[in-house]
């Protein structure tokens, strides 16, 4: 598996695809120009500008590595070759959605260094009203890393029963969107403007928030901003989540990928 890792992480770094939008970060010199015309709050609009750019960029590479890595093996047979050895075909995937992983992670990270650069130059230049906690945007960072790790497992999930990139892809862009809305769906649905809504629609809302990872929960954007304080709780229950729904999604995806028929 290890190997795998190391392979995995080798040929993200030569693609060019996945060069390009990274080039993407460039985009982070010019946050502090554009949060100069907020004239009040540079600061707060400079962490909003670079969280959301460092979830714009690993938006991208969650779903276009947990969708074409496994598909690209299969079609140029790299995938018969690796797996005529003894390997078995779950140390395989799991080598790599683990890469993946490792590399989004790694590049959350970095962008994240780039971030906070870029905060603090602003802030020097246009003093808060009040201070930045580092830490809530560090925790945020992290967060926003987590979060698109969770996605790349879904991404991993549909690559192991679909025949085309097609599906990986669409599917995960779907299930992102939903897992960001599911939160808010949920919570109109039992309030009381949803009482109104067809039992149909408020079971179907429910089931959703269940299976659909809940991506709003890593949402620490707001904490980052100004400055609120961190629920530990809630912080330790993310956690929790996050793995308990990685491995349930890569249990699944292995269960599959191992019954697939190699053509």
């Amino acid at each position: 598996m290890l190997m795998i890792i190391r392979l995995t992480l080798l040929g993200i770094f030569r693609d060019r695809v996945f060069q390009g939008i990274l080039t993407a970060a460039v985009l982070f010199l010019f946050i502090p120009a554009l949060a100069s015309f907020s004239m009040r709050q540079v600061t707060e609009l400079s962490i909003t500008l670079s969280l959301s750019l460092i979830s714009f960029i690993l938006l991208l590479l969650s779903v276009f590595l947990g969708g074409t890595l496994v598909w690209k093996d299969i079609e140029r047979r790299y995938t018969h070759n690796i797996l005529s050895l003894p390997m078995e075909r779950g140390a395989y995937l799991l080598g790599k959605y683990l890469g993946a992983a490792l590399f989004m992670l790694l590049t959350a990270c970095v962008l994240g260094i780039v971030s906070i650069l870029v905060v603090m130059y602003a802030s020097t230049i246009y003093p808060p009203f009040r201070p930045v906690v580092w830490g809530n945007v560090a925790c945020a960072i992290v967060f926003e890393g987590m979060k698109y790790v969770l996605l790349t497992a879904c991404a991993f999930l549909f690559s192991t029963f679909s025949t085309s990139f097609f599906l990986p892809i669409f599917g995960t862009l779907s299930v992102f969107f939903v897992g960001c809305a599911s939160q808010g769906a949920y919570d109109f649905v039992h309030s009381a403007s949803g009482s109104t809504l067809h039992p149909l629609i408020v079971k179907a809302a429910g089931i959703l928030y269940y299976v659909i990872p809940n991506f709003s929960a890593f949402n620490l954007k707001l904490q980052a901003v100004y400055g609120l304080p961190l629920a530990q709780n809630g912080i330790l229950l993310t956690i929790g989540y996050f793995l308990i729904y990685v491995v349930i999604v890569m249990t699944l995806a292995v269960a599959v990928f191992s019954r697939r028929e190699m053509k």
